[in-house]
Order: C-alpha cells, then sequence, then structure tokens
C-alpha cells in the first residue's frame, strides 16, 4: 500500500516561485477610468454653473439641455482615460488596493462637485 502524501504551501509562502507578480494593470486602468469618468462629469456639472458659454457648448439638445452634454462629454473622457491608461499601465503589477483608493478619492471629488452646495457657489 502507498502513502500519498500532498504538498501544502505554507501560509503567506508564494505558490509559484520564480514566476513574476501578474499584471494588476489593466484592472487598474479599468477602475482609475471610472474614477476620471466621474470627475469629469462633476467638473463639467461645475463649469455649466460658472459660465453660460459652456452651458451652451453642452447642449446637445434643448429637449434635454446641457446634461446631455455633460454625460456625453463625461463617457467620452472615461473611455479615453481608458484606453491610455490601459496602454500604459498594461504590465503594471501596482496594487489594486492603491488603484481603488486613487478611484475612490476620484469619484468622491467628482461626486462632490455634483452637490448643488458646491456647484451652485460657481454660478455668476
Amino acid at each position: 500500500m502507498t502513502q500519498h502524501t500532498e504538498a501544502v504551501t505554507p501560509v503567506g509562502a508564494d505558490p509559484h516561485p520564480g514566476e513574476p507578480d501578474k499584471p494588476f494593470g489593466p484592472i487598474n486602468a479599468a477602475l482609475i477610468a471610472g474614477g476620471i469618468g466621474s470627475l469629469a462629469m462633476g467638473v463639467f456639472t461645475t463649469l455649466v454653473e460658472a459660465s453660460t458659454s459652456v452651458k451652451s457648448a453642452l447642449t446637445l439638445t434643448k429637449a434635454v439641455g446641457p446634461l446631455s452634454g455633460k454625460t456625453v462629454f463625461a463617457v467620452v473622457v472615461w473611455l479615453v482615460a481608458w484606453a491610455v491608461l490601459h496602454a500604459t499601465m498594461r504590465r503594471s503589477t501596482m496594487a489594486v488596493g492603491r488603484a481603488f483608493a486613487l478611484t475612490l478619492t476620484l469619484v468622491g471629488l467628482g461626486l462632490l462637485l455634483t452637490f448643488p452646495l458646491i456647484f451652485q457657489a460657481f454660478a455668476p
């Protein structure tokens, strides 16, 4: 009778020594790009309140008003940021936690800029 023994990896040890860390760049790029898109929405919201020329420029359809331009351009900023970040970070091994913290900061700033108390402070 043969006895089967299985190798056990100690807790905290690298289960695949000698192999490089997996790049988390594509994941990080997607996270950070979402934060940039959120910040862009906040910036566009504030700019519309601050400038009548920006308000008219972002009014893509009169039925919706400047919201149409704010959302369209925020999505464009998000997509461009995602493409650029993916291209530059695809082999990056930056920790996902750092990217998540940056994303939360960007989303928080974007959300803050969409509150009436904040964006109305920039109204003429």
